[in-house]
C-alpha cells in the first residue's frame, strides 16, 4: 500500500511539472518553477557561487544580501544631515511658535522618525551579520540554517540570530524570478515539508537574486549532488569576500551546533 502511494505521489508531481504547477502547499510568492528533488536528475551541472568551506563531511555557502553597504552610509549621512537641519530649524521656529512642554512635544514628533532612521541605517551597518551562512552535512544529513531576525523599520526592537537544523530528506527547492527595479533576477528558496508530504512547514533563502538563471540551477545542483555524496567541483563562481565594516556583525555559531554541523555523525 505503501508503495503505491509513493508511486502516485510521483505521478501527480510529474504531472504538475508538465503542467507547470507548483506542487508544495502553499507556494513560494512570486514562484516559477520547482527545481528537482536531491536524488533526481539535476537540470543543470553542478555550480557553486560562494563556499566558505568544502570537505568530505560538510559545506558552508554564504549568503550575501543585495543591497550595498556603501549606500546605507550615503543613506545614514543625508538623514543625519537633514537631522541637523531639523535641530536648527526648531531651535528658532518652535520658540516663537511654542514654549515649555509643547515646544517638547513638537520636537519629539520633529525628531523621532529621524533619529529611529539613523539609528536603523547605523544597527544594520554594524550588527547585522554579513553573508549568513547554510550548511549542508553530508554525513549526517542534516542542514543547518543561520538565520538574523532582523526588523525592515524598528531598531529599538531585539534583533537576534537563530540556527535552524533540518533535515535533508524533507527540503524541496523553488525557483523565484524577481523583476523589481532594484531587486532583478533569480532567487532559489528551500522549502522545509512535512515527513513524506508537499506541505510547507518553512523556508529558506539559499542565494539572494543572481542574475543567471543558470546559476540558480547549477548552486541547487551542487547541493543535492553534494548531499548525496555525487563528485562535485570544489571552485566557486566568485572569490571575493564582502567587507564587514565590524566585528560585531560576524556569524557567531553556537559552541555545540559549530559542533554538531562540522561532525559525522556519533
Amino acid at each position: 500500500m505503501g508503495k503505491i502511494k509513493k508511486r502516485q505521489q510521483r505521478q501527480r508531481e510529474r504531472d504538475l511539472r508538465r503542467q507547470n504547477l507548483p506542487r508544495l502547499c502553499p507556494p513560494v510568492d512570486n514562484w516559477d518553477e520547482d527545481l528537482p528533488d536531491g536524488a533526481e536528475e539535476q537540470c543543470h551541472p553542478p555550480q557553486l557561487i560562494r563556499v566558505n568551506k568544502i570537505n568530505d563531511i560538510w559545506m558552508e555557502i554564504p549568503r550575501y544580501v543585495n543591497h550595498g553597504w556603501l549606500g546605507l552610509w550615503v543613506m545614514v549621512l543625508i538623514a543625519f544631515s537633514s537631522l541637523c537641519f531639523c535641530l536648527l530649524f526648531s531651535s528658532s521656529f518652535t520658540k516663537f511658535l511654542f514654549s515649555g512642554m509643547l515646544e517638547i512635544i513638537f520636537s519629539f514628533f520633529l525628531f523621532a522618525p529621524l533619529i529611529t532612521l539613523i539609528v536603523l541605517f547605523i544597527k544594520t551597518l554594524l550588527f547585522e551579520p554579513r553573508g549568513a551562512p547554510v550548511r549542508f552535512n553530508r554525513k549526517r544529513q542534516k542542514v543547518y540554517v543561520y538565520e538574523y531576525h532582523r526588523s525592515s523599520w524598528n531598531p529599538w526592537q531585539r534583533w537576534h540570530a537563530e540556527i535552524k537544523v533540518f533535515n535533508w530528506a524533507d527540503i524541496h527547492a523553488e525557483r523565484v524570478l524577481m523583476a523589481g527595479h532594484a531587486d532583478w533576477g533569480h532567487r532559489v528558496y528551500c522549502s522545509v515539508c512535512k515527513p513524506g508530504t508537499f506541505e510547507v512547514v518553512d523556508r529558506f533563502v539559499l542565494t539572494w537574486v543572481v542574475g543567471s538563471i543558470f546559476d540558480a540551477y547549477g548552486l541547487w545542483s551542487h547541493c543535492c549532488h553534494y548531499m548525496e555524496a555525487k563528485p562535485v567541483p570544489t571552485a566557486p563562481l566568485l572569490t571575493d569576500v564582502p567587507l564587514s565594516w565590524t566585528p560585531f556583525n560576524t556569524v557567531r555559531w553556537p559552541h555545540d551546533l559549530d559542533k554538531e554541523s562540522t561532525s559525522a555523525a556519533d
